[in-house]
């Protein structure tokens, strides 16, 4: 089955009355969990900003604190599985401010961790390309922001 496009839907959306609309907002949010969390996002959390960021930082301490300190190989895996969580995050915000500070907090509690200068090349590699991901998107701010931000950055490089 073929999906139709996001214009034709739109257009389709605009005809339904309010009813058989908030009918398919809950019907699509049974079947996937990023569904859920994103109506969640939109619904609850999207009106105070700081207080998702502060809530997604909690998320993410919790994380750390849950890595084991021995196998690299877990390391590893669970210092992606923050950074996708955190991505998605991002996504369901859609503002390059939440994305600077999400992504600037990974890479501090990855380098106060001790992972960003180990002799491992993936870890060295993750944080770089945090980093780099950090700079572009500072590059979207405003020039006040740009400026406390940049200073942030250049403490973790």
């Amino acid at each position: 089955m073929d999906s139709v496009s996001l214009n034709a839907i739109k257009k389709e959306l605009s005809f339904l009355p309010p009813e058989q609309l908030a009918e398919l907002c809950l019907r699509l949010s049974r079947y996937k969990r990023e569904n859920k969390e994103l109506l969640s996002y939109l619904l609850f959390e999207a009106h105070d900003e700081a207080a998702f960021i502060n809530k997604v930082k909690a998320d993410m301490d919790e994380q750390y604190g849950a890595l084991t300190k021995g196998n690299l190989y877990l390391i590893k895996k669970s210092l992606r599985k923050i950074l996708k969580s955190a991505n998605k995050y991002i996504k369901f915000s859609g503002n390059k401010q939440t994305e600077v500070e999400l992504l600037l907090y990974f890479t501090l509690k990855m380098k106060t961790a001790g992972y960003s200068d180990t002799s491992n090349t993936l870890l060295t590699n993750l944080y770089h390309q945090q980093l780099i991901k950090i700079n572009k998107a500072i590059e979207k701010l405003h020039e006040d922001l740009q400026f406390d931000y940049q200073r942030e950055l250049e403490k973790l490089s």
